[in-house]
């Protein structure tokens, strides 16, 4: 099958997907032999149920009804006991390091894959934006990788993804201000819109509540710098994503699109796996949710007297997200985005060249306040301590830096984009 409709079809009851312990813990893959992009979409998989969950428990504590939130209570434990499956899936032998860089391909590929997809203009610029910083984080990530543990990323992307600096990570840090962009109507959006915008939330939020929590497992100074700071970016990524969301649906109408984005996540997933035993739990995980997208459609109907098509008007899903299908288009995509927007920051709702701001604009006071002399900079010392070890940076290149400017491999770039 190529697409479906979830409101055509049957659901399950609920109940049915309770599972015993034996069910909730998986048995993980191996690091070695697993294919790359299955552990990317395990980790959107974990970020699409972290996001249920978050929502679920903020739709209850909004709420006075308490049958309402005995239903969400209902699908709240499924969704959970989903997410202890996935998460089992990393193998123990899997550590911080290697697991982060599978997070920042995942945040690489799958922006630039919807940013491809994606049929309004504004929400494309807000993905091509913060695309050029999640590529430079998994180039920070990768070198640190490298210099503490001696195993190179190209070998954990599996060569699907290419390695260098992006938009440098010292220049990312925004005025908060700047990060707040225009909302979509969900009324006029296209269901290609709809979706990217809520998966790509999801997506970015689980990267940061990572970064948030293991920061401090890393067994190095440096390393556990470089996570505070990036995730630091990841909260601003989260911030512009999440305002883009259409902020006027009610709570009943986004648990809708919540499990409309589940259903369509797995089928995706389903259809891209190429590992039958996790492709038999995402089939597995798409029946669940669609038994909870019916759910959440009859209490619309109950409560709020609406139909489901009053909030997703043809629920047909578009085409589905492929990682598979993508790899060459993603790496030429990303080129050139780097090529032509490299130097942009953000104005408020807007993008523009930092070369054509002012000094006195915020953003320049701001990221001078954080960084100061940028040499003691997280991301910006990680390069420095591998370039002067090895003489050169790590990276993994099909062919030299689109941008001039990056393709010193004995410096590090800090005037691009500040």
């Amino acid at each position: 099958m190529s697409t479906m409709n979830p409101f055509k079809i049957k659901p399950e009851k609920i109940e049915s997907s309770f599972r015993d312990w034996k069910q909730l813990y998986s048995k993980a893959y191996d690091k070695y032999a697993t294919d790359p992009y299955t552990k990317v979409r395990i980790i959107l998989a974990n970020g699409t149920e972290f996001e249920a969950n978050a929502f679920g428990h903020n739709f209850a504590r909004h709420c006075v009804n308490n049958d309402v939130r005995r239903e969400l209570a209902l699908v709240r434990r499924v969704e959970q006991q989903q997410q202890k499956a996935i998460a089992s899936l990393k193998p123990i032998d899997e550590n911080l390091l290697e697991h982060t860089i599978a997070y920042e391909q995942l945040a690489v590929d799958l922006t630039a894959i919807m940013a491809q997809n994606e049929t309004d203009a504004y929400v494309k610029a807000a993905l091509d934006f913060a695309l050029l910083e999640d590529f430079d984080h998994l180039y920070r990530f990768s070198d640190l990788l490298e210099m503490e543990q001696g195993e190179v990323g190209e070998k954990l992307v599996g060569g699907y993804t290419e390695i260098m600096p992006g938009r440098p990570t010292v220049a990312e840090h925004r005025y908060p201000y700047d990060d707040v962009k225009r909302g979509i109507s969900n009324s006029i959006a296209s269901p290609i819109t709809k979706l990217n915008t809520a998966i790509i939330t999801a997506a970015e939020q689980q990267t940061m509540n990572y970064y948030m929590n293991i920061a401090n497992f890393h067994s190095t100074d440096l390393g556990r710098k470089l996570f505070t700071e990036i995730a630091m970016i990841e909260e601003q990524h989260v911030t512009q994503y999440e305002s883009l969301m259409d902020s006027s649906s009610t709570w009943l109408e986004c648990w809708l699109m919540h499990e409309y984005t589940e259903c369509y996540v797995y089928f995706s997933l389903y259809e891209d796996e190429t590992d039958d035993r996790i492709k038999a739990l995402w089939e597995r995980h798409l029946l669940d949710e669609i038994a909870h997208l019916h759910k959440a459609s009859e209490l619309l109907q109950t409560y709020e007297k609406k139909e489901w098509q009053q909030v997703i008007p043809d629920g047909k899903f578009p085409q589905p997200l492929s990682f598979n299908s993508n790899i060459e288009n993603n790496k030429a995509y990303i080129r050139d985005i780097l090529k032509n927007t490299v130097n942009n920051t953000a104005m408020l709702e807007e993008y523009a060249d930092s070369r054509e701001i002012p000094r006195t604009y915020e953003f320049f006071k701001y990221n001078e306040s954080v960084n100061g002399s940028v040499s003691s900079v997280a991301s910006h010392k990680v390069i420095n301590d591998y370039i002067a070890e090895c003489g050169e940076d790590y990276r993994f290149e099909d062919e030299p830096h689109p941008v001039p400017e990056l393709r010193d491999r004995k410096k590090d770039n800090t005037k691009i984009g500040r």
